[in-house]
């Protein structure tokens, strides 16, 4: 339900009329069919599609696998950034630039909604569902479409008015096809499946896949009627008065003229700007998915999500920057970002046969799936829908080579050069293809590794043990861990503090102002007082850094543990305050224990 569906399925009305209606009908059915697939794996095996991956195909292919899943994660999240751009535009007259700086921000709000679990996700990205199938409900109210000639629309057939019609058909088909059976969301849906708890028995197993199987015809028959109201919409409105939409904006500004009503035109931005946002939620956990089952790389979910939106940013962002420089006009620039949406949906389709064909490939296997297996029949409809999609790919490869050709002609260049680059692109992409097909069928998956050696639990001893302390009230308890430590290992305590402030930061050991003084008769006292309770104690003070001087000292004392306190700062005050156990652990290569020495903050 992303804004690519709006680019393909308004293009395919505005300029095929109904032709193209059967387009949706057989990408829902192949939607359906390879999720309830994603889902089976994910519940019977216990894995998702790129850990699956990662098991069956040897390192590298699983990196060029992750690396093409990137790139339509990315491609998905630019139509979300054009989407959200176009409908800020539309809504609040917002420049282009500023809506793609509140594009690169509004992810850090459907982060905090993640914290809070993904069934709030699930009914966020419901509502705003909700809000673009009601909005177009409205539309379909105004348009009063012809019902029959909508039907004869599921009747397979191109647009064979002439070549150019036919090769825009096909190119707009594939985009269709792409936007709604995104490659991505198979990694994800067999990732999601297996948040929901189920008892892992035969029977268990399958009640789960029933549901799921009831849970993904209601969605994606949901989102079929969506689509299938995108369509109707723009062939009311748009095919039906001879109106071709080259850009989203002509949409909003068509519904108005045509209706008499600016509601309609307000809720179709509403509407697109709400398919932007729920789309941002999949593909943001998407890429967690895929990144930690391809390549075991675990993130941090705004790290991730800045990694994701950059990539979809630089290509609407050169878009628009390029049009400032070149003077183009507003129209032109719509114009581009609208051929820029329905190839993002494109580059989803060439993707697709490198998720579906290894996922085909691990539902059939009885070794993996058990009893849960794919019949006869299902793997016959599965391997059908992946021979559908590498056709429609081998057919969009010839026609756009031969109109890039024709357009490098026309300009007094050479087509030797995109001919020759579009085919070997396409050779390495189709011998990587066939790679991914057979090497199952000649390998099985790899076991996950056992545990080689046992440890000996010969038991450690601790002979110098290092206290890290303020010379606070804070550091009761990390004396008393540290007392108690080098009672049972009969260790000596080697109490350590650091000197922090300008003076101790210039003049080191020298430092004579009155705060290091302090500090040194402190220290002293505190090791005076552990040796009267009977344990060996000597204190060091170090100067200026404390991570930095902590790791000196621990090296120099040949420390063997070190016992330090967590100060209970947050965000703000790690910002300001600085930290001290986070790059401390990362210079050490001994034990540290951490004592909570305050209550948070």
């Amino acid at each position: 339900m992303d804004p690519g569906n709006w680019g393909t399925d308004i293009e395919a009305g505005s300029k095929f009329g109904y032709r193209l209606m059967w387009i949706l009908l057989l990408s829902n059915a192949m939607a359906v069919l390879l999720q309830t697939l994603a889902a089976r794996l994910g519940i019977v095996t216990g894995r998702d599609l790129a850990q699956a991956c990662r098991e069956q195909y040897p390192r590298w292919m699983g990196a060029v696998l992750w690396i093409l899943c990137e790139i339509a994660i990315a491609a998905c999240d630019l139509a979300e950034v054009i989407g959200t751009v176009i409908a800020l535009k539309l809504l609040f007259g917002l420049a282009y630039l500023w809506g793609l700086a509140i594009a690169a921000a509004d992810t850090f709000l459907l982060l905090a909604l993640q914290r809070r679990g993904i069934r709030i996700l699930e009914l966020v990205t419901l509502a705003l569902v909700a809000t673009i199938a009601g909005t177009f409900i409205f539309e379909i109210c105004l348009a009063r479409p012809e019902w029959t000639e909508m039907l004869k629309g599921f009747v397979p057939a191109f647009d064979t008015t002439d070549s150019a019609r036919l090769k825009d058909s096909i190119y707009v088909a594939i985009g269709m096809l792409g936007a709604t059976v995104m490659p991505h969301n198979l990694y994800l849906h067999s990732a999601l499946v297996q948040t929901r708890s189920f008892p892992h028995t035969h029977e268990g197993k399958h009640l789960a896949c029933k549901y799921n199987l009831i849970d993904s015809l209601l969605a994606l028959n949901g989102a079929f009627f969506v689509n299938a109201a995108i369509l109707i919409m723009s062939v009311t409105t748009f095919y039906a008065f001879g109106k071709t939409v080259e850009k989203l904006q002509d949409a909003h500004e068509l519904l108005h003229k045509v209706w008499g009503t600016s509601l309609a035109s307000g809720l179709f931005a509403v509407a697109l700007l709400a398919s932007g946002q729920s789309s941002t939620l999949t593909g943001t956990l998407a890429g967690q998915v895929v990144m930690e089952g391809f390549v075991r790389l675990r993130i941090r979910p705004w790290a991730r999500r800045i990694l994701t939106r950059g990539l979809a940013i630089v290509p609407a962002l050169v878009v628009i920057g390029f049009a400032e420089q070149m003077g183009w006009g507003a129209e032109s620039v719509d114009e581009r970002l609208l051929e820029l949406l329905v190839l993002s949906q494109v580059v989803l389709s060439f993707q697709l046969p490198f998720a579906i064909v290894p996922l085909i490939h691990f539902t059939s296997d009885h070794s993996r799936m058990g009893p849960f297996a794919s019949r006869s029949w299902l793997k016959i409809g599965a391997w059908l829908c992946a021979a559908l999609v590498i056709g429609l790919n081998m057919v969009l490869i010839v026609l756009q080579m031969e109109r890039w050709a024709q357009s490098a002609v026309e300009s007094g260049g050479s087509a030797i050069w995109i001919r020759g680059g579009v085919l070997a692109v396409s050779v390495a992409l189709g011998a990587f293809l066939a790679l991914v097909t057979i090497h199952p069928l000649r390998t099985k998956p790899s076991a996950p590794a056992a545990l080689t050696q046992v440890p000996t639990l010969s038991g450690v001893r601790f002979g110098r043990i290092g206290l890290a302390v303020e010379l606070e009230d804070a550091d009761d308890a990390i004396v008393d861990q540290g007392a108690t430590l080098a009672r049972i290992h009969e260790a000596d305590l080697v109490l350590i503090h650091i000197v922090e402030g300008l003076g101790a930061e210039i003049h080191g050991p020298a430092s004579d102002d009155q705060e290091s003084r302090r500090d040194r008769q402190r220290i002293g006292q505190l090791a005076e007082h552990l040796q009267a309770h009977g344990l060996r104690a000597e204190s060091v003070l170090g100067y200026g850094t404390p991570f930095a001087e902590l790791a000196r000292i621990v090296e120099d004392e040949s420390i063997e543990l070190l016992v330090i306190g967590s100060h209970g700062h947050r965000f703000l005050a790690d910002l300001t305050l600085g930290q001290t156990v986070s790059p401390l652990l990362h210079r050490l290569a001994i034990p540290v224990l951490v004592v909570p020495s305050r209550e948070p903050r």
